[in-house]
């Protein structure tokens, strides 16, 4: 997965406001492996049904941002928590 470097440079967390870096592959692989065994949920408190193409990680590390279909979803309710994923 790769993203525009400008796009990337100027999206932010959009409740903290902080920076966000492409994820790695092998957290993607991971975290898409917990959302086969629907071990997932977002911040909405809702399942995350769907494997991710890629995502968006903020700078502190707690927070996914989901990419589908090459777009970055950069909504607070979509964020995944990464302390889910082990």
């Amino acid at each position: 997965m790769s993203i525009d470097k400008e796009l990337l440079a100027i999206l932010c967390c959009p409740e903290t406001k902080q920076a966000v870096s492409l994820a790695e592959e092998s957290l993607i692989q991971k975290l898409n492996a917990a959302v086969v065994r629907g071990e997932v949920k977002n911040l909405a408190k809702r399942p995350v049904s769907s494997e991710l193409d890629g995502g968006l990680i903020r700078a502190d590390r707690k927070i996914l941002y989901p990419i589908r279909d090459n777009i970055p979803v950069m909504l607070i309710e979509e964020g995944i928590p990464l302390e889910q994923v082990r």
